[in-house]
């Protein structure tokens, strides 16, 4: 396997690595404007074949650096990201529970967007 690319689909709400152009994990994420500007991941997903090769870590490194990138946050909502968060303090600053509260409505407001 060749290097991984990590690219945003901010349309189809994916952050996607890429190896060998084949997409090999993904976090579907949606964005979120109020009470504050926030990147919310849904799901992490890795393709079988590709588990166990820190794509999932990778992916979720470069949404926080997104994130930061667009004077942002990150509201998880996804579970492997809210543990991640939990082991990179330094990489991935906490949502206050308003943020996170209001990502929850949004999802239950659109269950058909996951």
């Amino acid at each position: 396997m060749g290097d991984i690319e990590i690219r945003d689909d901010r349309a189809a709400g994916r952050l996607e690595a890429v190896a060998d152009g084949e997409v090999v994990g993904r976090i579907e994420y949606f964005p979120l404007d109020a009470p504050e500007r926030a990147l919310v991941p849904v799901h992490t997903i890795v393709e079988p074949a590709h588990e166990g090769k820190g794509i999932a870590g990778s992916l979720a490194r470069e949404l926080y650096a997104v994130a930061a990138r667009e004077s942002s946050v990150v509201a998880p909502l996804c579970p492997y990201v809210v543990k991640w968060a939990e082991r990179h303090p330094d990489e991935a600053p906490a949502a206050g529970p308003e943020l996170i509260r209001a990502a929850k409505e949004w999802l239950a407001a659109h269950p058909e967007r996951f």
